[in-house]
């Protein structure tokens, strides 16, 4: 199961786990609108790659308890420190991608909720302009539903927050050594529930039905703040500065990601290839070069100044001709090939654990496999879409995992704002007539991109999906699944 979210004004997060010890190949297309005018020559495919498209693997576990677990040994001296440290990380680690994920549903339906209530607040000139009262009050039944699932969500929210921190808390250890990193990540992650607890609590809709639970939000962040400062976590000059504490936080940060985080060594292919190709198209043009000066000699005898200007033209083409064949010779020869290769290094014991290949390019619409064209459903206004493809094949090797992990998940940046620069500055205006009057709201010109991703594995079908993204030269808008298909095992 693949899953696509905004991580922020231009980054889309795409996340996969990869379960078994056999190979895995995902292939992402995205299609862009041809009126921004992208193309090989405006971003080239290496520049896109490096630029746009970042990878990361970690250790992941479904069993929500076993890094806990498995932290608790290590301190009691059944498990190594490094072992400690890994589960420790994991466990945070596993927390905090939750959380956050779990915030920005639910930032986004208090969002709804409040443009819903903004609606309903000019309910009555709605009415006197005609629409039927039954119509509002449906409007007015779903808002109310939304208000109360958006609660009840929140409930929810911080009782598992309040429980993961307690069953984190149950246990510490008793080496020095170890005391030190527990209280890091007990540090960071009182302080980043507090930072998306503030978050929600700052967006939540006003009105009577949320006062309770912004109560206990509240509440929340102040015995967290209360916790760290009875911990002594942090220096008074710290606290009372934020950039001081934002900073220490992101050191913390990276302190969870580096023991559940696999190394990478990237590798560009074709190095040696391109060097023989190189030679062989200069060997190529010099041949029929020569054999044009031998019969230029042969024919004009003595050296005069129509021999040297032949000579001169016989040069210009070769370093014409000599760019054209060799970059033709490279693309037949790299057609269909990866250009990268990434290996995966385990950050504890530097071991291999996997390897992963990866193909980036352009692709014309008519190219790509049916499946893929069917899913897009393209109609004529689209056929000047432009494709990217990124793939990747990937086979990891859990035999050389730590113990008691299997799985890892794969998390796939992209970034867009490469193609933001693309898109038109400014604003234009729509005017509405309104009792009366004449009125005009400035509308940010939006683009509708589409994402479709297919994996396969083996022993299953291939899982293809695909979704709408609105994107404005400022921000990504909305991302929304709109298909879904596979995912059975196969026959």
């Amino acid at each position: 199961m693949i899953t696509v979210e905004r991580k922020d004004s231009f980054h889309l997060k795409i996340s996969r786990v990869l379960r078994e010890e056999t190979s895995h190949r995902v292939d992402v297309f995205l299609f862009v609108p041809g009126e921004l005018g992208l193309n090989v020559h405006v971003i080239s495919e290496e520049a896109f790659y490096h630029s746009a498209i970042h990878s990361k693997r970690t250790y992941y576990s479904d069993k929500h308890h076993l890094p806990l677990v498995l932290s608790r040994l290590a301190s009691r001296g059944k498990l190594t420190s490094d072992q400690y440290r890994l589960s420790l990380s994991l466990y945070a680690y596993q927390y905090v991608i939750a959380l956050e994920r779990s915030t920005q549903t639910l930032l986004d339906t208090a969002r709804k909720v409040k443009e819903e209530a903004k609606r309903q607040d000019s309910r009555e000139e709605t009415v006197a302009e005609g629409e039927p009262a039954a119509a509002e009050g449906e409007r007015a039944e779903e808002t109310m539903t939304l208000a109360v699932r958006l609660s009840e969500q929140l409930e929810e929210l911080c009782e598992l927050a309040q429980g993961i921190l307690r069953r984190l808390r149950r246990n510490r250890p008793g080496s020095e050594k170890l005391y030190k990193y527990y209280a890091n990540i007990d540090n960071y992650l009182s302080w980043f529930t507090e930072q998306q607890l503030l978050a929600l609590v700052a967006n939540l809709p006003r009105g009577k039905g949320f006062r309770s639970i912004r109560k206990r939000l509240l509440a929340i962040c102040t015995a967290e703040s209360d916790y760290r400062e009875q911990e002594e976590y942090n220096s008074r000059r710290v606290t009372h500065d934020p950039t001081r504490m934002s900073n220490k936080m992101r050191l913390l940060r990276r302190l969870i990601e580096h023991p559940v985080t696999l190394k990478q060594q990237s590798q560009e292919l074709g190095g040696g290839e391109q060097k023989a190709v190189k030679g062989l198209a200069t060997a190529v043009v010099m041949i029929f070069v020569s054999l044009g000066l031998l019969q230029a000699r042969a024919t004009l005898g003595d050296i005069t100044a129509l021999l040297v200007l032949v000579i001169a033209v016989l040069y210009a083409m070769r370093e014409v001709f000599k760019d054209d064949l060799r970059n033709t010779l490279w693309r037949w020869l790299r057609k269909g090939r990866p250009k990268w290769r990434r290996q995966y290094l385990d950050a504890t014991s530097g071991a291999l654990v996997g390897r992963q290949l990866e193909w980036f390019d352009y692709k014309r619409f008519g190219k790509l496999d049916e499946d893929i064209q069917r899913v897009r459903k393209r109609n004529v206004a689209q056929r000047e879409e432009v494709v990217l493809h990124y793939r990747s094949s990937s086979r990891m090797s859990p035999t050389r995992f730590l113990s008691g992990y299997e799985k890892t998940r794969e998390t796939l940046s992209l970034d867009l704002s490469l193609l933001a620069r693309l898109m038109d500055k400014g604003e234009h205006h729509v005017y509405r007539l309104k009792e009366g009057q004449v009125t005009h709201e400035s509308v940010e010109k939006r683009h509708l991109l589409n994402l479709v991703i297919r994996e396969e594995g083996v022993n299953t079908r291939p899982v293809i999906q695909r979704w709408k993204i609105v994107m404005s030269r400022s921000r990504i808008v909305d991302v929304e699944q709109v298909h879904h298909e596979g995912g059975e095992k196969g026959e």
